[in-house]
């Protein structure tokens, strides 16, 4: 009898362990909580007697070839070049809807947090690059701290459910775009290697058929994927970063259909694509690109200008940042702030906009990992330190702060534009 009740409890123990699974991926925070893990799996694994292992996992060697033609590259510059062009391409997807349907349309919906996100750009350079001044090596890291993680720094605002009002995450939303805008347009300028003219004429042909593809209306998507993976290898051998060329063929990808417009190719790429980015391809380049020996970091490689540059741009110069344009941005009646928020809001959300995590990571893999001048300093401690305090300051400053239903915070109006308090229709 007990064996006939033992498959029955099993599946009872199954489905339990399914639901807390389903309700954990559906949770707004599940994305930051998963890289939070992955970064912390792999800071224990390198440093315990398995860090030659996790070594050899990342440099495992990965080749495609055909004939004479070859990419040979090891597992973490496959990462790097190859999922990470898929996250960019997420993005990309993103960036359209936004700017063609979403937050980005109206231009006076974006000026708040579009100064935000310049002010946070270009405080952290500044900090970063007087602290390095005279060190031309180190000065190829000014962009890193530039960045932010729009993964974490949400996943951190979820955690704080309803103690903070639901369109400072609109704000954030819009301020982490507009930074992953920079964020490109900096890779693209400041972080592009020597140009192969051949592969880069292969690209610009690339371009050509996507733009008619485009303009002849197919919305069928296995084509633009298609050229598309055959623009990265060009990019790839070109010499311009290969990520970029995601962000590239998601602006052809064509907004609606014209036969069906109810139907998006983007938004449909965009939502397929939100589970594989956020529990798969950002974990995994967390996982591959966090795991930092301690043993083989000095207290000179602690306090190198690099690491503290990088820090000090996270913590003090994303905050003061996008804090002191949002606030001019006010003070001058240049933009307004949303109905439901105020400064202490866009302060705390400064804070949290200086972790930079995965971004400021793979900026920093650009600037110095990949061209081997990091000898005396390991730039992923100064992003891993900053990011985390930046996390913590966001956390506590929000939470004190407290919620729309303070007597302080006037409540939203329920027409209200999400962004500038504006009634629409």
């Amino acid at each position: 009898m007990s064996e006939q009740h033992k498959p029955d409890a099993l599946d009872e123990v199954l489905v339990e362990v399914q639901e807390v699974v389903s309700d954990f991926l559906n949770r707004e925070a599940a994305p930051g909580i998963l890289l939070m893990v992955a970064t912390v799996l792999a800071l224990v694994i390198a440093n315990s007697p398995l860090n030659p292992l996790y070594e050899q996992f990342v440099s495992l060697p990965v080749q495609i070839s055909a004939g004479t033609w070859a990419i040979d590259k090891p597992l973490l510059l496959w990462i790097n070049d190859g999922l990470m062009a898929i996250f960019f391409f997420h993005v990309g997807l993103e960036l359209k809807r936004e700017v063609c349907e979403g937050e980005l349309a109206n231009p006076k919906d974006i000026v708040l947090p579009a100064a935000g996100a310049v002010g946070g750009m270009i405080l952290p350079a500044i900090i970063y690059v007087g602290i390095n001044w005279g060190n031309p090596a180190a000065m190829a890291g000014w962009a890193i701290p530039a960045a932010t993680d729009i993964a974490f720094a949400l996943g951190v605002l979820a955690l704080l459910g309803s103690r903070v009002p639901a369109s400072l995450k609109v704000f954030l939303v819009t301020l982490a775009i507009i930074d992953d805008i920079g964020a490109i347009v900096i890779i693209a300028l400041f972080y592009t290697n020597h140009i192969t003219a051949g592969a880069l004429f292969v690209a610009a042909g690339c371009l050509v058929v996507l733009w008619e593809m485009n303009r002849r209306n197919v919305v069928d998507l296995p084509p633009y994927i298609l050229v598309g993976l055959l623009l990265w290898v060009a990019m790839l051998k070109s010499g311009v970063h290969a990520t970029l060329a995601g962000v590239v063929l998601a602006a052809f990808i064509p907004m609606r259909d014209p036969k069906q417009q109810t139907y998006s190719p983007v938004t449909h790429l965009e939502h397929s694509l939100n589970g594989t980015v956020s529990f798969a391809i950002l974990p995994l380049f967390a996982f591959v690109n966090a795991g930092i020996n301690f043993s083989n970091i000095s207290p000179e490689g602690i306090f190198h200008p690099v690491t503290f540059g990088i820090f000090l741009g996270l913590v003090l110069g994303k905050q003061v940042g996008v804090f002191g344009f949002c606030y001019l941005m006010v003070k001058l009646k240049l933009a307004s702030l949303p109905r439901d928020l105020n400064l202490k809001h866009i302060y705390g959300c400064a804070m949290l906009c200086g972790v930079g995590f995965t971004m400021s990571l793979f900026i920093g893999g650009l600037a110095f990992q990949e061209t081997g001048i990091n000898q005396m300093f390991d730039e992923r401690v100064g992003i891993l330190a900053g990011s985390l305090v930046s996390a913590i300051l966001g956390y506590l400053a929000l939470y004190f702060i407290g919620s729309p239903s303070d007597p302080d915070t006037k409540p939203v109006a329920p027409n209200a534009s999400k962004l500038t308090g504006n009634t629409v229709e």
